[in-house]
């Protein structure tokens, strides 16, 4: 007889649906079938059951936090048993125990992760019986049956457990020893908030934090354009002045000259030149791409897409979630087939299907070589009636149908037009225009929307044609800053960057591991900066808060706060993945490298300066996730009590006792309020003239100040 561990309770309950089976307390049972002759004993993980201990666990006096006993580096790591989760590995000793088992199934999602969590479960319930794998990536009757009748051997993913097994140790290493020194020294300096630093996690942050630098130092300077529109024969279209191919004009008084030569002056077109261009379908989609392109549709943060999806795939919909890969091999190919037709049962998709071309021999789709532990995400052949799903699984299902339908489709075809017209043999204007030839698979993905940067169709005028100006407009401007990234943008951004790194070797590295973090942790190293008030989340907007200025600013140039490590660091791992590198040897080099971050720290900390942050409001919260510091930032405007940060606002400390509703939000068009702000304003009634906000494409400066007639804050663009 056989147990089989899976990774979560669902995923139990999917693998033991082909067979007869009769649910238990924590397992499922097995009965005879085929595939199982003796029968079996379905069980479950929930997560991790185990976690490494605690550092005060190797040493008593790790448990307080002091600069004398750092780094911190055990002998040995040990698990231990999380005691949430101590019913369900009583209920999975038990069974491994039981005589009549004579062999084990891993089960666990097919990734590392997965090969950590079930492998550290069957060791630490001191059982030794003979193991084999199940490496499937989906959850389809067909894709379960087939697994269990192709197991694989254990020693083939063993050298993936010791990647995983040295990944957790190296990260508890790196975070634990600078966590502690970080908290402990800006703690010195008034801060007494937990910094919590990592080999994924600090990178990331220190992208977001680079990315509000640019946009803080950015100075914002006025530019003008000169739009003509043009009359040829019976033909108008319009043009943008440019010299040397710049459109921008420094002063409205040369704008002006420019405008003024132009009207009504002849006009002849110089040159006309269209270019054709032909797009090939989008790939299928990884995780990473997925999250990105529901982000952007839906707002959906890539928590809340990787659990949807985690759902369809338990429900054996879609293929494996977690996936790096954008390619499928040759045998889902040949399913495809298969798939198309059940689509084709249901709207939209039967407006699409049959399909032009198949895959089976295109290597823009299918690419063996491409294929790792998984292929790309993808509807199963158990296709379901998008109807029937809630209104998040079938906005996801239906976006990743719709990638896989397009993938069949022909390719798209646009032009590409740009006309150079002369106004009195002086001044030079473009026109820039696009025409779809062949829509391709664009209409399966975008139907008949229009895009966003759809230019205008030019008329068909030819090189020496001669007109006139008729209208000439002065448009201005301003440059923009750059763009704080959303939080798909955030998943883009871990995923390459590489190409932040000045290091070509380095910077390839980075590009062959994926980034930043795996297609399964990324959403979760959001998630965690989120949680530890590194970054906040406005409108799909990504903003550092002040803790994350005061830690990336601490680590500096530290190799802590840049991708080198992550680089190196996945290099490594990726080559004990693969049997070629030494865990062991791996190990060392990390002991070293935190006990160099720790020593950096202390070294650099006598130079550190945050009086332009504010490092007032970064205090310890108690358990219910209050600040423990609830100081005054001043006098309430409305009723005189104290306003206080009340986490996502400030507000009136009133609040419970008489429903005061003075409030000042932490971010007002774009732009952050801080507590030096809020300050000026509750002293003086108005803030200094601040800059940086933004409203639809305009950024403006304003004033805050309190109007005591309508009782509340409002701007004020003139405080003379």
């Amino acid at each position: 007889m056989k147990v089989i561990i899976a990774e979560k309770p669902d995923q139990g309950a999917t693998l033991a649906k082909p067979f007869p089976h009769r649910k238990r307390q924590g397992y499922i049972e097995i009965h005879s079938n085929d595939v199982f002759p003796k029968g079996a004993f379905i069980t479950w993980a929930v997560g991790h059951l185990f976690q490494l201990q605690a550092p005060e666990k190797y040493e008593g006096k790790w448990k307080k936090w002091a600069l004398e006993d750092l780094p911190i580096i055990p002998t040995r790591f040990q698990y231990e048993l999380q005691k949430t989760k101590a019913k369900q590995f009583t209920v999975i000793k038990e069974l491994l125990k039981k005589r009549e088992v004579t062999e084990i199934i891993h089960a666990g999602d097919a990734g590392r992760e997965g090969e950590l969590i079930i492998r550290n479960i069957i060791s630490m319930s001191r059982v030794q019986k003979p193991m084999k794998r199940l490496w499937i990536s989906s959850l389809t009757e067909k894709a379960i049956i087939n697994g269990f009748n192709a197991l694989r051997e254990e020693s083939e993913m063993r050298s993936l457990y010791y990647e995983a097994y040295s990944r957790a140790c190296a990260d508890w290493l790196v975070g634990m020893n600078a966590s502690r020194v970080y908290s402990i020294l800006l703690k010195q300096q008034g801060m007494s908030d937990v910094f919590s630093a990592g080999r994924v996690q600090t990178p990331t942050l220190a992208l977001i934090v680079k990315r509000e630098e640019e946009i803080e130092k950015f100075k914002s300077e006025p530019f003008w354009e000169v739009k003509a529109s043009f009359h040829m024969d019976h033909h108008v279209y319009e043009g943008i002045w440019q010299k040397e191919g710049e459109s921008r004009i420094p002063s409205r008084e040369l704008a002006e000259k420019i405008a003024a030569f132009c009207q009504n002056k002849p006009a002849t077109v110089v040159t006309m030149k269209t270019e054709r261009k032909e797009y090939a379908p989008p790939l299928l989609f990884n995780l990473s791409a997925l999250q990105a392109t529901i982000n952007k549709m839906y707002k959906f943060s890539p928590k809340k897409t990787l659990d949807v999806l985690q759902k369809l795939y338990q429900k054996g919909i879609v293929s494996y979630p977690r996936s790096d890969s954008q390619y499928v091999t040759k045998g889902e190919a040949e399913t495809f087939p298969e798939i198309l037709s059940k689509l084709k049962e249901y709207p939209p998709y039967n407006n699409w299907i049959p399909v032009p071309n198949s895959l089976l021999n295109n290597k823009r789709f299918v690419n063996e070589a491409k294929v790792s532990d998984h292929y790309a995400i993808i509807p199963t052949e158990q296709v379901t009636d998008p109807r029937t799903l809630s209104g998040d699984e079938q906005k996801i299902y239906d976006v990743v149908v719709k990638r896989f339908i397009a993938a069949h489709h022909d390719k798209a075809i646009m032009d590409y037009t740009t006309i150079t017209t002369m106004v009195d043999e002086r001044a030079e204007f473009v026109s820039k225009g696009k025409q779809v030839i062949q829509e391709g698979w664009r209409h399966v993905l975008f139907g008949n929307e229009k895009d966003k940067d759809d230019e205008p169709i030019l008329p068909p005028v030819k090189e020496k044609d001669k007109g006139s100006v008729k209208r000439v407009d002065i448009k201005e401007g301003k440059t923009q800053p750059p763009k704080r990234f959303t939080e798909g943008q955030l998943i883009t951004l871990m995923k390459s960057a590489g190409k932040y790194m000045e290091n070509d070797e380095l910077e390839k590295v980075l590009q062959q591991t994926e980034g930043l973090g795996t297609e399964a942790t990324r959403a979760g190293i959001i998630t965690m900066l989120k949680d530890r008030q590194y970054i906040d989340i406005q409108k799909n907007i990504v903003y550092p808060t002040d803790k994350a200025k005061v830690l990336i600013r601490a680590i500096g140039e530290n190799v802590l706060a840049s991708a080198e490590m992550t680089a190196k660091w996945e290099q490594r791992l990726q080559e004990i993945g693969k049997g070629k590198a030494s865990a062991p040897e791996f190990m060392e080099q990390v002991k070293k490298l935190s006990d160099r971050l720790v020593q950096n720290a202390l070294q650099e900390s006598a130079s550190w300066e945050f009086g332009d942050l504010d490092t007032a409001s970064i205090q310890r919260k108690n358990q219910k996730g209050k600040r423990t510091n609830k100081s005054s930032l001043g006098t309430c405007l409305k009723c005189g009590g104290k306003v206080i940060d009340k986490g996502k606002f400030y507000g009136c400390s009133n609040y419970q006792k008489s429903k005061c509703s003075f409030t000042i939000s932490k971010v007002i068009l774009s732009k952050r309020i801080t507590q030096k702000i809020v300050k000026k304003v509750l002293a003086d009634g108005k803030s200094e003239r601040i800059d940086g906000f933004v409203k639809g494409e305009k950024e403006f400066s304003a004033y805050l100040s309190w109007d005591p007639d309508q009782k509340k804050i409002q701007f004020k663009f003139d405080m003379n």
